[in-house]
């Protein structure tokens, strides 16, 4: 049985009113399997997104889901009287049994949540405004969950930007070199090993609790957020299997890194790669102007230095997984994890050289 067919089979077990007229494979996103359904009832049609869990990386799908639920109904809650109120936070759609989960004969967990419709999503930032919004919409995210207890949320993915860590597995596969391939990446070796104590910085004053332990999304760029057709205001933050405890420097950080970006993550031609300074100072004034009222001053004084860091962190995972073999990250050619890990390196030498600029 195919995947798709499998999709159509385990979805028939939520409680989604109407008939099942059809179903497409989504094939954006780099971990999960990702279905799109429309549904018909009384001659009104509405859509739904499905995805099966990858549980190579999450290894406690019930968590993963549990978090979810928790942090969406209170941002529900919390926006409940807004325009836009059925857009502004995802909607799981329980299994029949209650659950907001189905597992497979082979074990694996599969959800669904209700399509979110009049929205635009981008997959880089366009413009200076885009970059307003996008800041603006990720500060709002964290302001309605600034009042949420983190230490309530299950820890997903141990250590996930504990950047002292992932340069150990970054020694670990060089050391092994399983496939052969450190001998071609010396350059990248060296530039991220250069660098390696000041990436640790973020996560030090974290784990010391000289910043404090908030709601992160871990894994906040530009296409994770959607966008109003109406207004252009960031309404909604998705793709939240990375929601745990953290600082929210993480989520600033991946912020600037993907947003400030002149090229997509895997642009194979690194000159298109640059670190572009209108658009970080367009999406920091968005995001101090809905997060500041929250946030503390070491917190404030270290945006600057989260979107280096984050993108110094992106850069030594997708070497690793490079040199390990690509068992992590989904790949569309034998290089891709390499072409990666250099934009992320590009951008930063971009950053280094415009530091006092921004």
């Amino acid at each position: 049985m195919d995947t798709q067919q499998k999709a159509k089979e385990i979805i028939s077990g939520f409680s989604i009113p109407g008939e099942l007229v059809g179903i497409k494979t989504n094939t954006q996103g780099h971990i999960n399997s990702t279905f799109i359904s429309t549904f018909e009832k009384n001659g009104e049609r509405r859509k739904y997104t499905h995805q099966r869990i990858n549980s190579n990386v999450f290894p406690h799908p019930d968590e993963v889901m549990e978090n979810i639920v928790r942090v969406t109904s209170h941002i529900q809650e919390k926006t409940k009287d807004m325009d836009e109120a059925e857009r502004r936070a995802l909607h799981v759609i329980p299994a029949k049994d209650g659950k907001p989960y189905i597992i497979d004969d082979e074990n694996m967990y599969w959800r669904t949540y209700g399509f979110v419709d009049g929205v635009n999503t981008y997959d880089r930032v366009p413009d200076e405004n885009i970059s307003y919004n996008l800041g603006k919409g990720i500060g709002t995210f964290q302001s309605e969950l600034s009042d949420f207890d983190s230490s309530s949320l299950h820890t997903v993915i141990p250590r996930f930007h504990d950047m002292g860590m992932r340069f150990s597995q970054l020694d670990t596969a060089i050391e092994k070199d399983v496939v052969g391939r450190v001998k071609e990446v010396q350059e990248e070796i060296s530039f991220l090993m250069d660098n390696r104590e000041r990436g640790v910085r973020i996560w030090n004053d974290f784990e010391s609790g000289r910043l404090p332990s908030r709601v992160t999304h871990n894994d906040t760029k530009i296409n994770n957020v959607l966008f109003s057709e109406k207004t252009g205001e960031a309404l909604c933050v998705i793709d939240l299997d990375t929601i745990m405890p953290g600082t929210i420097l993480f989520d600033t950080g991946d912020m600037i890194r993907t947003a400030c970006s002149t090229a997509d993550e895997d642009e194979k031609d690194l000159e298109k790669m640059e670190f572009s300074t209108a658009f970080y100072k367009a999406l920091v004034e968005g995001y101090m102007e809905s997060a500041a009222s929250f946030l503390t001053e070491l917190e404030k004084e270290g945006i600057k230095e989260s979107g280096r860091t984050i993108t110094q962190i992106m850069a030594v995972r997708f070497l690793t997984d490079y040199l390990q073999g690509d068992t992590y990250y989904k790949i569309a050619y034998p290089e891709h994890n390499l072409v990666r890990a250099r934009t992320q390196i590009k951008l930063m030498q971009s950053m280094d050289r415009q530091w006092k600029e921004y």
